[in-house]
């Protein structure tokens, strides 16, 4: 029997007795458990670990291990005195806690904002981190700003317009952003975004007490006429925008717009902050060069993550900027942070600089684009009308537009109903949305899934 049914079994044994015995009672010891088991004592202590977590059993230093007192048994307190000391409660949290819930075990998700784990490469981040943590130097302070050479290698990532001291190491894209926004403005500041645009962006801005601004965006990203006319009238000294597959309606900005959003930035005296969360998440054909390689005067500020490409437990990203804008976001960086974890950045540049990183972004085109397929073969098959006219030719997602008068919120209750879930495209939007969509995640599920996701929407819709 492996290690983990071995475990299985220890966990079974002792929840029988937790369920058996009062509060308090001692639990047979690890050497009678090896005993009776015939398992070793590691397997005992992760099977002991795993009831602590669960809070059935909690241990004593040199006594042993003990059933927990029951949630039940605990005294009641009255906690209500802390709405008072606290006060109204935090723009954007709900956003948030949305954006990341996790789907019930039983249902089919289409949504999401991180990779399918049968799409992460797990086994590759394990070894890149089990050699860093040998390493003595990974757990030493070093630089506040991060290791040089994996900043070198964001600066590389960027086409050379930003070097290695530009960079900044973040603990993940949100911490960047977060304080991308908080540097840069103050409450009461006015910042414009693509509409639709990410739903964190949005949360962020609202806690950091910003007034958002939408500027209409299409199949060929955001309108340049619509940006310049929104910095004259508004004043606004920032626009947040992703130009590449941009989270949610997939749009990239085609070429010819690149120029003008770069001259209603610079017309402005603003800042672009450009999210280039999807850099590896292309499908079809070759992803264009970051804004910031063409940005000679430091108007872009530049975000790039390696957890959507990679995986959510690799909270690593890069903030690249230069002049004054740049040491106010460092400064900001060493306030929220000090520094991220040496181990780490030690791992995450261990991943990149290894073939397995270019054999993970091959294989990783060749899935998304087959769950991409799959996911429009299933909506031309049962749901023709909602297929996208533009299709993405990288991200995650699907943006599909609904059938007037439709109520996306209560269609995406419906859909949890039936078993499959999807997200709204309400919250995508800064101000009141022009039309219902659903966001669909076709990296959240496998391809042969797809067809009975999308039967089961077309219910929830029918309904």
């Amino acid at each position: 029997m492996n290690d983990g049914s071995a475990v299985d079994r220890v966990v079974h044994h002792l929840r029988g007795l937790v369920a058996q015995a009062a509060p308090g009672t001692q639990l047979p010891s690890v050497r009678e458990l090896t005993v009776h088991h015939r398992v070793s004592p590691v397997t005992v202590a992760e099977a002991t670990r795993r009831l602590v977590a669960q809070g059935l059993v909690e241990t004593r230093s040199g006594r042993g291990s003990f059933v927990a007192a029951r949630r039940d048994d605990r005294p009641s307190r009255d906690l209500s005195w802390q709405t008072v000391a606290l006060g109204p409660r935090r723009a954007g949290e709900e956003e948030m806690q949305a954006l990341l819930a996790l789907p019930p075990s039983e249902a089919i998700s289409l949504t999401g904002g991180y990779l399918d784990p049968d799409l992460q490469p797990a086994a590759a981040l394990g070894a890149a981190l089990a050699r860093a943590a040998r390493q003595p130097a990974a757990w030493h302070r070093g630089p506040v700003e991060g290791r040089a050479d994996l900043r070198a290698w964001f600066a590389r990532e960027t086409g050379g317009s930003l070097r290695a001291e530009d960079m900044v190491i973040c603990p993940g894209g949100q911490a960047a952003l977060s304080s991308t926004l908080r540097a840069l403005t103050a409450p009461g500041d006015t910042l414009l975004v693509e509409s639709p645009t990410y739903l964190g962006a949005l949360a962020t801005a609202h806690a950091a007490g910003l007034r958002v601004v939408p500027v209409p965006a299409d199949a060929d990203g955001v309108r340049p006429d619509q940006l310049a006319a929104a910095f004259a009238r508004t004043g606004a000294r920032l626009f947040y925008c992703q130009p590449l597959h941009a989270n949610p309606h997939g749009a990239t900005l085609a070429p010819a717009r690149r120029a003008q959003v770069a001259a209603a930035v610079r017309d402005a005296g603003a800042f672009l902050v450009e999210d280039d969360y999807a850099r590896d998440l292309t499908i079809d054909g070759e992803a264009p060069p970051p804004l910031a390689a063409d940005d000679p005067d430091g108007h872009v500020i530049y975000l790039r993550s390696l957890t959507k490409s990679a995986a959510p437990g690799l909270r690593i990203a890069a903030l690249g900027a230069r002049g004054p804008a740049g040491a106010r976001l460092r400064a900001a960086r060493l306030l929220d942070d000090l520094f991220v974890a040496g181990p780490l950045q030690q791992a995450a540049l261990e991943f990149l600089t290894a073939p397995a990183w270019g054999r993970h972004r091959r294989t990783l085109r060749k899935e998304l684009r087959a769950r991409r397929e799959a996911l429009l073969a299933a909506l031309n098959r049962h749901l023709p009308s909602l297929a996208p006219h533009d299709v993405p030719r990288g991200g995650l997602h699907l943006w599909v537009r609904l059938p007037d008068g439709t109520n996306d919120v209560a269609l995406t209750a419906a859909a949890a109903g039936e078993g499959v879930v999807v997200f709204p495209g309400r919250p995508w939007y800064a101000a009141e949305p022009p039309a219902p969509h659903l966001r669909l995640t076709y990296a959240a599920a496998p391809p042969h899934l797809m067809d009975e996701a999308i039967r089961r929407l077309a219910v929830a819709l029918a309904r």
